[in-house]
């Protein structure tokens, strides 16, 4: 057993009020407290995040899979993942807070990277801090915004990794999947960043398809994972769509196959023939 497999972690002790509705910006939220210590999270009678005493564990599948991407990204030589390296500090910018399990994960494992998390519900974001003991500025930074306004402000070349896990109920609002959008993804992302986008796809809607095609209108190399039933689009579910301006990382498939799930990293043909059945978005 590893030191960090031996180490305790102490639950959350400020919790709000458990299993009532609690009143924030854009409607009501939800804490519940599961047998293992972790804390599921609800807005608006949707599953927002989920988070572990252990910051590292991640329940919800789809951030796993992000933070695997994140780390092989981190481990490229032109990357620095840690206070040791000889570059500037790593920045990541997520659109979309909730509860902040993957930033909170990140900052646990990469102390001096720098994160931003662009929440829109004041109230909330104001109570995760406090109910999960979030790091404080400027390790994780909350800013109250709307997504797509903090992503057109942003200069370019700002981030290494930009996230995107916003929703408005069970989808993700239509002005954060078109051309335009991507397009100010490609721009405040450095040279070979990482664009990563919560895509949540109902059977027969053609949306992943759409995303993948609108990626790959701006970004020279687009990927997604998935599990199997996902990708075929029988059945509803998360995936995970990464865009660069390079090559994705080498390794994730690979990493992907220890997961509790059966997912992959779809083929380059899969990708490509995603392309072709989805049609690129437009704000219009």
């Amino acid at each position: 057993m590893s030191r960090r497999e031996r180490v305790r972690h102490a639950p959350f002790e400020h919790l709000g009020p458990l299993d009532v509705l609690i009143p924030i910006s854009t409607g009501t939220a939800r804490l519940t407290v599961e047998n293992d210590g972790s804390v599921l999270l609800e807005v608006n009678a949707v599953p927002s995040s989920h988070l572990h005493p252990d910051p590292e564990h991640l329940v919800f599948e789809y951030m796993r899979w992000m933070l695997i991407v994140i780390e092989h990204h981190f481990g490229r030589e032109d990357v620095v993942a840690g206070a040791g390296g000889s570059g500037p500090i790593p920045q990541l910018a997520h659109l979309g807070g909730g509860g902040c399990s993957l930033p909170r994960a990140i900052a646990s494992r990469h102390p001096s990277s720098r994160q931003i998390v662009v929440e829109l519900d004041e109230l909330l974001a104001n109570q995760v801090r406090t109910w999960f003991d979030l790091p404080r500025s400027p390790q994780l930074r909350l800013r109250i915004e709307d997504a797509l306004s903090a992503l057109t402000s942003w200069r370019d070349d700002r981030f290494d990794v930009l996230v995107r896990d916003v929703f408005s109920g069970p989808l993700t609002p239509p002005e954060l999947i078109t051309r335009e959008t991507a397009e100010h993804a490609s721009r405040v992302l450095r040279d070979g960043g990482l664009y990563l986008a919560n895509c949540a796809a109902p059977p027969g809607t053609g949306l992943m398809a759409d995303e993948v095609a609108t990626l790959s209108a701006v970004f020279a190399h687009v990927g997604v994972i998935a599990e199997p039933a996902h990708l075929s689009g029988k059945r509803r579910g998360n995936c995970v769509l990464v865009a660069s301006s390079r090559p994705l990382p080498e390794g994730i498939d690979r990493a992907l196959r220890s997961d509790a799930v059966s997912v992959r990293l779809a083929q380059p043909s899969q990708v490509q023939a995603l392309a072709r059945a989805g049609k690129v978005q437009g704000l219009s």
